[in-house]
């Protein structure tokens, strides 16, 4: 359904801020040891996600958004939030909208145009794809990451406005206030997670992960360092994985072009550790010939293992140099983990 410029204001984010805390934990473990990071979130078990739905506004027009992540613990908490700590090393930078708040409302300097219809065509081997527009593009200056005006760096990616909505989008009810959305699957530490995907920083990027095309991302501190002292992570993503629907060793961007599935990257950390963030660093990372004739490009699940790989000359950039970021991020917060 489209979004209804006349419903009922929903919950925004200053107004949570000063909530009284409701103690929701930073992961729950359920039955088989399932962790869910993101409290607001409900899994629905077909690989997608309900999640509260938020309504905004900019340029004067109404905008529908949620909220993944925050730099700030009692934010996330009361929320049903990730903490990020590491989103605060991305204050007053240009990867971030100042907004304000106007009687409970956010209000962004810059939205979406979700109206663009998205474009793939495969290359000869998948990867890279011959053609590649992606489905919707941020206005100058988007970003999905906001500084509030008590300086805490919110996660809160646009979903629908008056141009459309976001591809990944099945459901959005406005009048309660949900959205479900599509998961991708990902591994993290040699266990297998979901997460979700929003914007990207580069067109070929968005277009493979089907969202938003977000180049003020690049602005981001500081490429090439997932330390606490950054606001990026580490996601590898390889270029030349084996294919076929049917193949347990199924991976990479060459598969996600052909076979139509998720391109299982790595994702260095997880909510529970320190240095996760949400903003991932991607390292594309291609098989050596000699690995790829021998059949040994095998599926991982871990990026220190990819890193010793490529510590051995196994792995390497796509253009033959040691394996490093590739200068683009994803938005990905991680729903959950096995």
């Amino acid at each position: 359904m489209k979004p209804n410029n006349n419903i009922r204001y929903l919950v925004s984010v200053a107004m949570l801020a000063v909530l009284p805390a409701i103690c929701l934990p930073q992961q729950v473990l359920a039955d088989g040891g399932h962790t869910l990071f993101i409290q607001s979130a409900v899994e629905n078990g077909n690989d997608t996600v309900t999640l509260p739905l938020y309504r905004g506004t900019s340029h004067g027009q109404t905008v529908y958004y949620v909220m993944l992540d925050a730099s700030d613990g009692n934010f996330a908490q009361r929320s049903g939030l990730i903490k990020s700590q590491k989103l605060a090393n991305a204050a007053r930078s240009a990867a971030v909208q100042r907004v304000t708040v106007v009687n409970g409302v956010v209000d962004f300097p810059a939205s979406v145009d979700f109206r663009p219809v998205r474009q793939l065509t495969p290359g000869s081997q998948g990867f890279p794809p011959a053609a590649a527009e992606p489905g919707a593009v941020g206005e100058p200056g988007y970003s999905p990451l906001i500084q509030l005006p008590n300086g805490i760096v919110v996660n809160a990616p646009h979903i629908a406005n008056s141009t459309g909505q976001a591809d990944k989008v099945v459901t959005i009810d406005a009048i309660n206030g949900k959205v479900t959305y599509r998961e991708t699957d990902g591994f993290q530490g040699g266990d297998p997670l979901k997460y979700v995907s929003f914007e990207a920083s580069n067109p070929v990027a968005a277009t493979l992960e089907n969202v938003t095309y977000a180049p003020a991302l690049n602005a981001l501190p500081t490429l090439n360092d997932d330390s606490t002292s950054s606001s990026r992570a580490t996601l590898i993503a390889f270029v030349n994985g084996q294919t076929g629907v049917l193949n347990s060793q199924r991976q990479g961007l060459n598969s996600a072009v052909l076979d139509g599935l998720a391109p299982l990257n790595l994702l260095r950390w997880n909510p529970s550790q320190g240095r996760y963030s949400p903003m991932w660093d991607v390292n594309l990372a291609k098989w050596t010939d000699q690995i790829v004739a021998a059949g040994q490009n095998l599926r991982q699940t871990d990026v220190g293992t990819a890193q010793g790989l490529a510590s051995k000359g196994q792995l390497t950039a796509p253009d033959g140099a040691a394996l490093k970021a590739s200068g683009f991020i994803v938005n990905c917060p991680i729903v959950s983990l096995k």
